[in-house]
């Protein structure tokens, strides 16, 4: 019976020691994305759009949702992340033709997006029952 608890209470607390690494990485993941996509906006919305900018903003951007993407890729919903992707690609796509106006709520979209994860998997009763 001792035994049984022991290895009870490691499993316990691997389990939640990984799941505060997931968490921890994921919000730093979200962070970063989101600031971006918010300077990339205050871009595409100003009078003085630099083009040039704008565009290696959302090659920045992209190059590391891809990076990051392989490891939320391990324990996200994958669902949830190719709506993310989805909308980095229609964006991308709006930038390239230069309608910035119509890439805007894409860009929102995505934000919204990434804060729903960033919800859904963190650690909250909410989400556990």
């Amino acid at each position: 019976m001792y035994k049984e608890i022991i290895i009870c209470s490691i499993v316990i607390m691997i389990v939640v020691g990984l799941n505060i690494l997931t968490e921890n990485y994921t919000n730093e993941s979200i962070a970063l994305m989101t600031g971006n996509l918010e300077n990339l906006k205050e871009n595409m919305t100003s009078e003085k759009q630099n083009k040039k900018d704008i565009n290696e903003q959302i090659n920045d951007i992209l190059n590391n949702w891809n990076e990051r993407h392989k490891k939320l890729a391990y324990y996200i919903e994958h669902d949830e992340l190719e709506k993310v992707e989805t909308e980095l690609v229609l964006l991308k796509g709006n930038i390239e033709v230069q309608e910035y106006e119509q890439g805007i709520p894409n860009l929102s979209n995505c934000i919204f997006i990434l804060e729903h994860i960033k919800e859904k998997t963190s650690l909250k009763i909410k989400n556990i029952f």
